[in-house]
């Protein structure tokens, strides 16, 4: 700065004696003027950040409600649709017993019946309870809607204060009132979206009904109440129309504008809401307004401290200067003493200044801006000292960060007076130089003289934050890969640019094989941890430039581009199939999965996401009806191949609701005397229109759907049924043994169904038998060996059917200590063949009987194997050279027979 010239005149010292107090209150007037300003600008910023972050939080809490609502529409659809076609009156507790509904959220699931009292429940809290005049009963019975709703406990259930209340019509047959699905779900479960200590002190978290039935709310200190504990929100909060939006409640934010209703503790905030666009709710946050304004007020402190100081420097060195005018240096050490004080009250600043000049050419065109002046922090910022940063040029120190473009906007400032903007700063400026010490900067440009005032604000804490908002809304928290809701976004730009580019890009949808089975026998902790694992391997086979996604639960999207032909494509897929076929070592257990990949083209599939990603889910399904573990391109036959699946399917719902199964039967007799000991019941369908279905083409649908388990209480129920009405009929019996499915015996409750058949129809039990396949065995040997115990205990005998194609051991055999073993079609087939394949099945026979146990040979056909068995010892026989499955009606006339021999074969 250039030091001001001095007059010896008298005039001109009568003059600066009073030119310098009117100066100084100028001055300070300025300088206050200039506080308050930028004071009111830091207030107004950090209301509008709170306002910014309000409403990302309500977006973020309504997205996460509106998944934790979907999930509960979803669990009472399906116990909707289980209560009313399952015939099974113990359905919840089943449930529970299977391991359903234990977590706390769970408060209570319960099924009510038409008269108001439970039916079925997960738990004691509604014993003896009668709901039949609460609301959400006499809603559901006077309206004939299957539609979920959402309410609070009323006030006569107790036990379910502080729940929320998931509800569903039950139907009858006929379409009449069934009764009521309650699912209470512990409130906490809603309003743990994030920690209070995120939100911050006085923080609200809340979600209302916009029906008024619904209403939960956590305070800062982590607190659930609900509307009966006393709400802190403005009575209002429920009924604002518009789906979204944000409010300063409770404080002034201008002349005249205050919020028309405060929060019960009185506490001002800045609330954001959103309505949710697939349930009647209203998810709220509200931030607490002292806090969002605490740093502006504790800049408006520090700024009026500041200029306080400088007023009264000012006023001070105005006085001096009066008085000692005729003496220029003792003025000159004052102004350097004012200078001194300026500088270290900008030093004690957190922002960087500086004051920079421009450089003009000849035709006085601004060429670049030189640093003339600044404090400590802004040389900080840049990793220089002051001494070292001053009189460099702008365009050399920032030259990493786009000089061409900041010039230009200096250039603008030194036009118009003011300009301001975000950026982000590279690590280094160049090559060589010294690293950045700021992330993210507000630049702030104000022209003063033919110079610019350089503020720059530190905002990296910022940034980081909205960078984690945007994490929070675009990655999968579980694996770390983007989530459903990127992949959504990034794949219409993805194809653009590739219709731009005339690229190709293939979608891949990838399913993991036997995930759920790892998930449900291990828990979801070591669920969660293969998920990772999977996640990195998936990783692992792709390119840099490949995008993969968890799509949700144990499904992946790839997105290929670009890539040269469909080979190249399934060369990639082929891959991933490849590495998902190892094992996983997860927690000193190693837990073998699959995966099975489908995959869409674009053009050729489909020109936008949607239908991409469906056509590669088509293909998806497809190969894995064809065999787990390969992939397939989407080919158009497939979608029919689907949607027949998918009637078939609905058929068979048909099927069990009409009972359009029939049982046929099959003998097996005494090895030597041909003497009828027992039968088979095979199940067939015999459809209205379509005929008899194979049981090839249905059952694997049936295990796969699920549907094989009330199929399997269906088979017991007939068989029971008819065996009592050939009781009835005077006709001689023998045993029948039904099949008993995998699904259906690990699920559990085949004692129970097998003793109520038998008693529903007053059937001994020792004309009862059932046939367990090796696979249902592979599973907990202890709840294995207590579910056999208590068929056993029955009276009931127990088969290993199909024996050496499963997976079943020497000991494993002992230990279930089963009663007939059914040696499988193939190893009979073998007999005569060769050596090897008697040597094989005399073997069985042996360990069978030095087992306790009788052996069985299936698929009989021929009169030698028939010898061969006798050899062996074999105890019973069962094929086509007996007799083929049959109807109830032809059975009889054997059972009456009883004797099946020919005289060749008796002999």
């Amino acid at each position: 700065m250039s030091k001001p010239s001095t007059h010896t005149a008298p005039r001109t010292h009568r003059f600066l004696a009073l030119l310098w107090p009117v100066l100084a209150l100028l001055t300070c007037a300025a300088l206050w003027s200039t506080a308050m300003l930028r004071a009111n600008a830091e207030h107004r910023r950090a209301e509008e950040q709170a306002v910014k972050e309000a409403e990302a939080y309500a977006e973020a809490y309504e997205q996460y409600v509106t998944r934790s609502l979907a999930q509960m529409d979803q669990i009472t659809m399906q116990l909707k649709h289980s209560w009313e076609h399952s015939h099974n009156r113990a359905l919840i507790e089943d449930m529970r017993r299977d391991g359903m509904f234990t977590d706390g959220a769970f408060v209570a699931v319960s099924v009510i019946g038409r008269d108001g009292r439970p039916a079925s429940s997960s738990g004691p809290q509604l014993d003896g309870a009668d709901v039949s005049r609460a609301g959400f009963f006499i809603h559901h019975r006077d309206n004939n809607s299957s539609a979920l709703r959402i309410a609070m406990p009323p006030p006569g259930l107790a036990a379910l204060r502080g729940a929320v209340l998931f509800t569903r019509r039950l139907d009858t047959a006929d379409d009449e009132f069934g009764g009521v699905l309650l699912m209470a779900v512990d409130a906490a479960y809603f309003t743990s979206f994030v920690s209070s200590p995120t939100l911050g002190p006085h923080s609200l978290l809340a979600l209302v009904g916009s029906e008024g039935n619904l209403h939960i709310e956590q305070d800062g200190s982590g607190i659930v109440r609900t509307q009966a504990d006393g709400s802190l929100l403005p009575a209002n909060a429920e009924r604002w129309p518009v789906a979204r939006g944000v409010q300063l409640v409770g404080a002034v934010r201008g002349p005249g504008r205050a919020g028309q209703a405060g929060f019960g503790d009185g506490h001002a905030r800045v609330l954001g809401w959103r309505r949710s666009a697939a349930y009647p709710v209203v998810a709220l946050v509200a931030l607490s307004h002292e806090v969002a304004l605490a740093g502006a007020d504790a800049y408006w402190r520090d700024s009026r401290a500041f200029t306080s100081m400088a007023t009264a420097v000012l006023l001070l060195m105005a006085a001096i200067a009066s008085m000692l005018s005729l003496r220029a240096a003792a003025r000159a050490r004052e102004q350097d003493a004012v200078a001194r004080a300026y500088r270290t009250a900008t030093e004690s600043g957190n922002d960087g200044f500086y004051m920079v000049a421009p450089l003009r050419d000849r035709k006085g065109q601004v060429q670049d801006f030189r640093i003339v002046d600044c404090n400590e922090r802004g040389a900080f910022f840049y990793g220089m000292t002051r001494d070292r940063l001053v009189g460099s040029l702008v365009s050399q120190i920032d030259r990493g960060l786009g000089s061409k473009e900041l010039i230009a906007n200096y250039r603008q400032a030194l036009a118009t007076g003011f300009h301001q903007e975000d950026r982000r700063m590279p690590d280094r400026i160049t090559a060589g130089d010294n690293r950045l010490n700021i992330r993210w900067h507000h630049r702030r440009l104000v022209r003063v003289g033919d110079g610019l005032a350089v503020t720059l604000q530190d905002i990296s804490e910022r940034k980081e934050h909205e960078a984690q908002l945007a994490r929070l809304a675009n990655e999968d928290s579980l694996t770390g890969l983007p989530n459903r809701h990127w992949f959504l976004h990034f794949v219409p730009a993805a194809l653009a640019d590739a219709e731009d580019k005339e690229q190709g890009v293939a979608l891949l949808f990838i399913d993991l094989d036997e995930f759920k089975q790892v998930n449900d026998s291990h828990g979801h902790a070591v669920g969660d941890q293969l998920l990772k694992a999977a996640a990195t391997r998936l990783l692992s086979q792709l390119r840099p430039s490949d995008h993969v996604a968890r799509f949700g639960g144990d499904e992946f999207m790839v997105l290929l581009s670009p890539f040269d032909n469909d080979e190249q494509v399934g060369m990639v897929a082929q891959r991933i199939v490849q590495a998902f076929s190892k094992p996983f070592q997860i927690g000193g257990e190693r837990h073998a999965i699959g995966a099975s990949v489908g995959i869409s083209v674009f053009p050729r599939d489909g020109r936008d996401a949607a239908t991409l990603i469906r056509h590669s889910d088509i293909a998806m399904y497809a190969g894995k009806n064809e065999g787990k573990g390969q992939y397939r391109f989407f080919d158009p036959a497939q979608s029919s191949t689907l949607k027949t699946r998918a009637q078939l399917r609905q058929h068979l719902l048909e099927a069990i609701d009409k009972r359009q199964f029939v049982l046929h039967y099959q003998p097996r007799v005494d090895t030597r005397s041909g003497e009828l000991l027992s039968m088979e019941a095979l199940l067939r369908w015999e459809h209205p229109q379509l005929g008899r279905i194979r049981p090839d083409e249905f059952i694997p649908l049936a295990e796969a759907s699920g549907l094989i388990v009330p199929i399997g209480a269906i088979v017991i129920d007939q068989a029971c049924a008819q065996l009592a009405a050939w009781s009835a009929g005077g006709m001689p019996l023998v045993p029948v043994s039904i099949n008993v499915s995998p699904k259906q015996f690990l699920r559990g409750g085949v004692r129970r169904e097998l003793a109520d058949a038998l008693e529903r129809h007053a059937v001994a039990p020792q004309l009862l038998e059932v046939e367990i396949t090796e696979s249902a065995m592979m599973g907990d040997h202890d709840e294995i060996l207590a579910e056999l115990a208590a068929i056993r205990a029955l009276g009931v005998k127990l088969h290993l059917d199909d024996f050496g194609t499963g997976y079943s051991s020497l000991s494993q055999l002992q230990r279930m200590k089963m009663d007939v073993l059914k040696v499988d079609r193939s190893f009979t087939a073998e007999l005569g063949q060769s050596k090897e394949g008697t040597v094989f099945f005399q073997a069985i026979v042996s360990m069978a009987h030095a087992l306790g146990m009788e052996v069985v040979a299936e698929g009989v056909e021929s009169e030698a194997q028939l010898a061969i068995l006798r050899t062996l010892g074999c105890n019973e026989v069962q094929g086509y050279l007996v007799a083929r499955p049959m109807p109830a009606d032809a059975m009889a006339a054997l059972l009456a027979q009883r004797y099946l021999f020919d005289e060749s074969l008796a002999a």
